[in-house]
Order: structure tokens, then C-alpha cells, then sequence
């Protein structure tokens, strides 16, 4: 396996790592609060979305080289 292969399947893996933790905030419903501020839900689920979408695309990505 060359280093090229490998950095896009570490990065896919770390993504889709990403993804689940966003997944598990909008499954327990956990309040996030910076500051003053409260992350509404609506948040995770769109970075749900772009992190599963990454994660898949690097993965495929990988494979075809």
C-alpha cells in the first residue's frame, strides 16, 4: 500500500468518525453550549450529511487507486 492510498483511507476513516459522533449527538439529543451560545440540532445534521459524504467519497476514492 503506497502513502497515497493510505492518507485518503486515514482521512475517510477520521471522517467517517466524525459523522458517527454527529450522528450520536442528534440520536441522545446532548445540548451543546459554546459560550452564550446553544448549537441548535440542525448543525450536526448538516455536518452529518458533509462528513458521511466525505468519508464515503475518500473511501471510493481509495479504491480505485
Amino acid at each position: 500500500m503506497n502513502f497515497k492510498i493510505f492518507g485518503l483511507r486515514l482521512a475517510g476513516t477520521i471522517f467517517g468518525i466524525v459523522a458517527l459522533l454527529h450522528a450520536l449527538r442528534l440520536i441522545t439529543k446532548i445540548p451543546v453550549t459554546i459560550g452564550c451560545w446553544s448549537m441548535p440540532f440542525w448543525v450536526n445534521f448538516l455536518g452529518f450529511i458533509a462528513t458521511a459524504f466525505l468519508s464515503i467519497f475518500l473511501w471510493k476514492i481509495s479504491n480505485k487507486t
